[in-house]
């Protein structure tokens, strides 16, 4: 299905298949098919909105499928979960194909807008330095770890009335 997607998600598609092949996974049609849904989505989209999507080319999709799926981006680290919004954004440009790497997957800071559900995912080395501290401090051994920021965007900011200050 070459030429389904974006000039940029066909070429993260491609990058996706050699970190895949060379952690000894392979990037199924399917799997493709569902990481380049999640990678052309102006927003994070969730497993529900892909198995429709999804239904437009494959009639017999059922959710299992679209959920062992996700699960094995998640595993290859290609996606990832926000939480939050119950979705799923892509992060192949981010991902390694070493697979002994640390950062696989990464650690995931995302900001998300509380208006219009954008989200911003972002790569502070201090975030994930100070969590890391602060989990060695307390004796805990961090797994894997996503953090989400709340509040609102630029544009939802400037489009939001002025608030008063209140009185005390």
């Amino acid at each position: 299905m070459a030429g389904e997607f974006s000039r940029r998600t066909e070429m993260l598609l491609s990058r996706a298949e050699a970190i895949c092949e060379h952690r000894g996974a392979t990037l199924t049609e399917l799997r493709r098919q569902i990481l380049g849904m999640i990678l052309d989505a102006a927003a994070p989209t969730g497993a529900y909105e892909l198995l429709d999507r999804l239904r437009q080319t494959r009639r017999g999709a059922a959710p299992p499928t679209v959920y062992r799926t996700l699960d094995f981006l998640l595993e290859q680290g290609l996606i990832h979960r926000v939480e939050r919004l119950s979705a799923f954004v892509g992060c192949v440009a981010g991902c390694t194909a070493d697979p002994d790497a640390e950062s696989h997957p990464h650690a995931a800071q995302f900001l998300i807008c509380r208006n219009c559900g954008r989200v911003v995912e972002m790569q502070d080395h201090d975030v994930a330095a100070v969590l890391a501290r602060v989990a060695k401090d307390a004796g805990f051994t961090i797994g894997n770890a996503t953090v989400e920021a709340e509040g609102l965007c630029s544009t939802c900011r400037s489009a939001a009335p002025p608030t008063r200050a209140r009185r005390h």
